[in-house]
């Protein structure tokens, strides 16, 4: 990174100013093609008014008019409609999946005493065989009790021995 070339500050804004008047020229090239895109869908889809002069002929026009924007009133209304039912449902939903993340926790799993063969047994059914019980292979020792861990342990009444640790105390003392 340390061997690539920085760009100056005179360079960059020379390059941004130039990224948005290219920027600035795209939009309204694309402003101007959705203005002929509006001006071609009217043509098509709305002729020419053509002005009569009699009364009668203006009426009927009028009558015509209101009957054609009366089925484009229906049109957005129906849509209107069907997009407040889709939104309710993807509402509803969302709530949905709001409440479904709070309702379920990981459950706390508990702690099950059971011994390597239970445990195979559960696992393989009848087909267990093998015995994991590994104490009972296990080779009999007998332990043999030495003279002063008995004596350790023998410690009697603790008044019998305060005499003999006085004699102790007075060897510090001096």
């Amino acid at each position: 990174m340390a061997t690539e070339k920085r760009m100056s500050s005179s360079r960059k804004h020379n390059v941004k100013s130039c990224m948005l008047t290219v920027a600035k020229e795209l939009l309204e090239a694309e402003a101007v093609v959705k203005a002929e895109e509006r001006d071609k869908f009217l043509q098509d889809n709305c002729p020419p008014l053509d002005v009569p002069y009699s009364r009668e002929e203006l009426t009927e026009l009028c009558l015509l008019l209101h009957d054609e924007i009366n089925l484009g009133e229906e049109e957005k209304y129906g849509i209107e409609f069907k997009l407040g039912l889709v939104l309710n449902e993807v509402r509803d939903l969302n709530i949905k999946i709001v409440d479904l993340r709070g309702k379920f926790k990981k459950p706390k799993l508990k702690k099950v005493r059971m011994s390597a063969d239970a445990m195979l047994k559960a696992l393989l059914g009848s087909k267990h065989t093998v015995n994991m019980d590994l104490r009972s292979n296990l080779k009999q020792v007998k332990k043999e009790v030495k003279e002063e861990d008995k004596q350790l342990r023998d410690v009697g009444d603790w008044r019998k021995n305060i005499e003999d640790k006085s004699d102790r105390k007075k060897m510090f003392d001096s």
